[in-house]
This record gives structure tokens, sequence and C-alpha cells, in this order.
């Protein structure tokens, strides 16, 4: 059976899913949504998608319309997560889940009344270089003692991962560290105990901190430091470094190295290279097999529960 999809937000991000789905079988995207009309015919005639809308609710109405993936606006997940389940279809949102614990929690309240398939792409659980190392974990190869992770752009202006403008404003916290925050828990196996966050000043016309660090610690004893930076005019991107008790790994999205710069084949790690297309997969394999996915919106909620914790922190200063 062909699993019909409606894909949300003609981006930066929605190519790659496109991309991605295209690679899969027996999965069609049969509607596309975004905000500039034009440029969405444009998009879905590239990939053959027959319907186009600027309104979710559009597609939503659709029978043939099995599952939802939205690659919105970080402001607009939570609510359009619950509109999807709502409307009884399954959905895969793109990180973060919500900008807000009280959002990320009435989306798992409600997944967990609907029994519908709901994940959030928490994309460093797929990507093969992740994937490798928790397998050494798992095997109990490898402890980690530490995590160096640096999360750096250069987006003074606002602009998205193809260089576009914006009409929303990212978020250091809500979006870049929830990456982090959730693949430093799933990696050590052990839930985040201490968390400290400290940003700098405040954008005069963006109206967010542009830089940022965070500091956590997981019940077994492993540490992490996270910095963040909109500021960084130099490599874009994020770059994780596992300090093990024996072995030491730099991760950059779906490649791995040692700790001497010596790249590590992780080509048979999963069927694919690409994390983006790993996290799609899961996805439809869940809904197809009636089970939870990896990184189901159950499972990345202490994520949101640590940012919350963050925040507050930097709100009191």
């Amino acid at each position: 059976m062909t699993l019909k999809v409606a894909l949300a937000g003609a981006g930066a991000f929605g190519i790659k899913h496109l991309d991605a789905i295209a690679k899969i079988d027996q999965v069609e995207v049969v509607s596309l949504i975004s905000r500039d009309l034009e440029k969405t015919r444009q998009v879905a005639a590239q990939y053959g998608i027959g319907h186009v809308s600027t309104e979710l609710a559009d597609s939503l109405a659709m029978k043939e319309v099995d599952a939802v993936i939205l690659c919105t606006p970080t402001q607009m997940h939570a609510a359009q997560t619950l509109a999807c389940l709502q409307a009884g279809k399954h959905v895969q949102v793109e990180i973060p889940l919500a900008d807000s614990l009280q959002g990320a929690e009435a989306v798992v309240a409600l997944q967990q009344q609907t029994g519908l398939v709901a994940m959030c792409g928490h994309t460093r659980r797929f990507n093969p270089s992740h994937q490798y190392v928790h397998q050494k974990i798992t095997a109990g190869e490898f402890h980690i003692q530490q995590m160096d992770v640096q999360t750096y752009f250069f987006r003074r202006s606002n602009m998205n991962a193809l260089g576009q403008p914006r009409s929303w404003t990212d978020h250091l916290l809500w979006h870049h560290a929830a990456h982090t925050v959730d693949l430093f828990a799933w990696q050590c196996g052990s839930p985040i105990v201490k968390a400290n966050a400290l940003q700098g000043p405040i954008h005069p016309g963006l109206g967010i901190a542009m830089d940022m660090s965070i500091q956590l610690q997981a019940a077994n004893g492993a540490i992490c430091t996270l910095s963040l930076s909109f500021n960084n005019d130099g490599p874009l991107g994020t770059f994780f470094r596992y300090i093990g008790d024996s072995a030491t790994y730099l991760a950059r999205y779906d490649d791995l190295f040692n700790g001497k710069e010596q790249q590590i084949d992780v080509s048979q790690v999963d069927v694919s290279m690409n994390g983006i297309e790993l996290q799609d997969r899961e996805f439809f394999a869940a809904i197809r097999e009636g089970r939870e996915p990896r990184s189901s919106v159950a499972q990345v909620l202490p994520c949101y529960r640590v940012l919350q914790q963050l925040e507050r922190q930097l709100q009191a200063g």
C-alpha cells in the first residue's frame, strides 16, 4: 500500500524531505503547503505533486492523506501538530516539537489519546555518525565522559539555510540547543539532572540572543558543554566531539572521524548515509508496523523540560 503524504513548508528543509522521500518506495507526496503560492506551485511541479495550498487545513481535509510532515516555522509546530492529530493524520514535525513545554506536553497528551504515530525530527538520532557511536555505547565498548558541541551559524540577518530571506526568527535555545540536549541524554542513556545557561546581548533588530553557552550533566555523571552562536563568520553547522573512556569521536552531520581526524567508514551503519532520509524511513515504517517510532513525541519530551528550565534561568538573568 502506498502511503500518501502532505508536506507543509516548501523551504530549505521541506526540499530535503522531498528529496529523501523520492528515495523511499511506496510513499507519495500528494499535497504541498506553503505561504507563497507561486513558489509552492513551482516546487510542486518539480516534484510531481498534484495539490498545492497555502492552508494546512485544505490538506488535512483530503481523505487520501495518511500522514503529514511539518517543516514550518518553529512557532507553528505545536498547534499544527495538534491539528494533524485532531484530523486523524499521522504526523512528523521538524525539530523543535514546540517552543514551550506546555505546547510539547499538549502534543504528547493528544498523541497518547489518539494512538496515531507522532514523531519529531530529532535528526541526530538518525545520522549514521551518531548511530555508530550509539552502537558502541550499547555494546558496552564506549562510555561518554564529556560531549563538547559547537553550533555555529552566521545569521546577523534573518536568512534560512539556503541564504534566502526568512519570514520568522530562529531560536538558539528552542531549536538548535534541542538537538544537543536530546542527543546527549539519548547517547548517555541517562536523564539530564543538571543544566545551566548563559546568553550574550539581545540583538536590537532580531530580538534574540545571538550567543549562548549551555552546560549539562547526566545522572550517570557524563557532562556536556554546548556553545551556540549566530555571529560566527566561519564554518557553519554543528560539530560534536565525543570524549569517552576508550576513544574520541568527531561527528559532523552524517560523517564521523576519530580524535586524530581520520575518517571512520559509517556507510554500513544503516540503509542510507542521509540522516533526513533515515528519519523519514523510520516515520513511515512506524506507521506501517503500528509501533512507536524512534524520536516519538513522548521520547523527546524530557528534552523540552530541560529547555524550559534553561529558559527560566535566562529570563531570571
